[in-house]
C-alpha cells in the first residue's frame, strides 16, 4: 500500500507543481500582454516548428546509432532499428511515468535482442553521465558568454517582487521544503536498498551495470565516431531550439549567447518534471525575456518568449509521442507471432 501512494505521489507531485508553475505565470500576465500571447501563437510560422522535429529525430537517429557502439564490447551486436525503436520508447515512457523511460529502454532491446537488462541498462546510465558532461560544458560556456546578465536577472526579480501586492508576496521557504523532501526521499532509498536483500541484489546489479557501461565508453573500438555522434546529438538539439526562434515573430533579435542560456533552462526543466510539463515553457521564457525589452505591463516573462517556450515544448511532445508510440505499435507487432 506505501508503495503504490509513493509510486501515485512520485508521478502526481511533479505534474502538480508544473500545472502550477502555468496558472501562476499566466496569472501574473494583464490583459494586454495575453492577447499578445494568443497573438503570437497565431502568428507563428509552424514550418519552422516542422524543421525542429526533423532536427531532433536526427538527433535521437544518431543516439540510437551511439548505442550501439557502447554495447558492442560487451558482445552485442544490435540492430539498428532495434536500437531506434528501444531509444523512442524510453523517450515515449518517460513523458507519463519519471525516469521509466531508462528501464522500459533496456526492456525493450532485451526483449529484442536478449542485451541482459542490466548490461543494457548500465549502458543508458553510462551514456546519460556523458550527456550530463556535456551539459555541464555548454552551461559552462554559456556562463562566461554573458556573466553582466546574471545582475540584470536579479534586477528583473527584485522589481516584479516589489511590484507584488503585499498579499501576493511568500515568505514560504520552498528551497528548504524542496531541499529536505530530496533528502527524506534518498534516506528512504538507502534505508529500502539496504535492508531488503531482494531490492539490494538489483541495486549492485545495476551498479555492476553501469561500470560495465562507464567501461565500454573506454574499451569501444569506435572512439572517434562516439564522440563525433555525441557533438552531433548535441548539435541537433541546439539546433532544433534555435530554428523555433524563426518561428516566433521578434524572437530572432535573441543573441546566440540567450539562445544557449534558454536551452540550457530547458533542459533543466525538462529533468525536474517528466516530459518539462508546465515547466520546460516557463523557464525557457523567463531565460529569454532577459535578452529582449522588459515586458511593457510589467513582469518577468514578455508574452511572445512565453509562446515559443510553449510552441517548443509542444513540438518536441508531439513528436516523442508520434514517434515513440509509432515504436512501440511496430515493436509489438514484431513480437507478435504470425497466425
Amino acid at each position: 500500500m506505501k508503495k503504490t501512494i509513493f509510486g501515485i505521489l512520485k508521478v502526481l507531485v511533479p505534474i502538480a507543481l508544473g500545472v502550477w508553475l502555468v496558472f501562476y505565470f499566466y496569472n501574473q500576465l494583464d490583459e494586454k500582454q495575453r492577447g499578445e500571447l494568443f497573438t503570437a501563437f497565431g502568428q507563428a510560422n509552424l514550418w519552422w516548428l516542422v524543421a525542429c522535429v526533423i532536427l531532433g529525430w536526427c538527433s535521437h537517429m544518431s543516439r540510437a546509432w551511439r548505442w550501439r557502439y557502447l554495447l558492442e564490447p560487451m558482445g552485442h551486436k544490435v540492430g539498428f532499428w532495434n536500437s531506434y525503436h528501444s531509444v523512442m520508447i524510453g523517450y515515449f515512457m518517460n513523458l507519463f511515468l519519471p525516469r521509466a523511460g531508462e528501464a522500459s529502454r533496456a526492456a525493450t532491446l532485451y526483449r529484442a535482442e536478449k542485451v541482459p537488462f542490466e548490461q543494457g541498462f548500465g549502458t543508458i546510465l553510462a551514456e546519460r553521465a556523458v550527456d550530463v558532461l556535456m551539459l555541464l560544458a555548454i552551461a559552462g560556456f554559456t556562463l562566461l558568454l554573458q556573466l553582466d546578465k546574471l545582475d540584470l536577472f536579479q534586477a528583473r526579480v527584485a522589481s516584479f517582487r516589489a511590484a507584488q501586492a503585499p498579499g501576493e508576496q511568500s515568505n514560504f521557504p520552498w528551497v528548504w521544503v524542496i531541499g529536505g523532501a530530496v533528502m527524506v526521499g534518498l534516506m528512504a532509498g538507502a534505508y529500502l536498498i539496504f535492508t531488503r536483500p531482494a531490492l539490494r541484489a538489483r541495486f549492485m546489479d545495476m551498479v555492476r551495470g553501469f561500470g560495465q557501461g562507464l567501461q565500454a565508453v573506454f574499451r569501444t573500438k569506435n572512439k572517434g565516431a562516439f564522440i563525433l555522434h555525441t557533438v552531433l546529438i548535441w548539435a541537433c538539439y541546439v539546433g532544433m531550439f534555435q530554428l523555433g526562434f524563426l518561428a516566433v515573430p521578434g524572437m530572432d533579435a535573441v543573441p546566440f549567447a540567450g539562445i544557449l542560456a534558454g536551452f540550457v533552462a530547458g533542459t533543466i526543466g525538462i529533468g525536474l518534471v517528466q516530459g518539462g510539463i508546465g515547466v520546460y515553457p516557463q523557464f525557457v521564457a523567463i531565460i529569454i525575456s532577459v535578452y529582449l525589452a522588459a515586458p511593457a505591463g510589467g513582469g518577468l516573462i514578455r508574452p511572445d518568449a512565453l509562446a515559443l517556450g510553449w510552441l517548443l515544448w509542444v513540438a518536441q511532445t508531439l513528436m516523442m509521442i508520434v514517434l515513440g508510440g509509432l515504436s512501440l505499435l511496430l515493436m509489438a507487432l514484431k513480437r507478435t507471432p504470425a497466425a
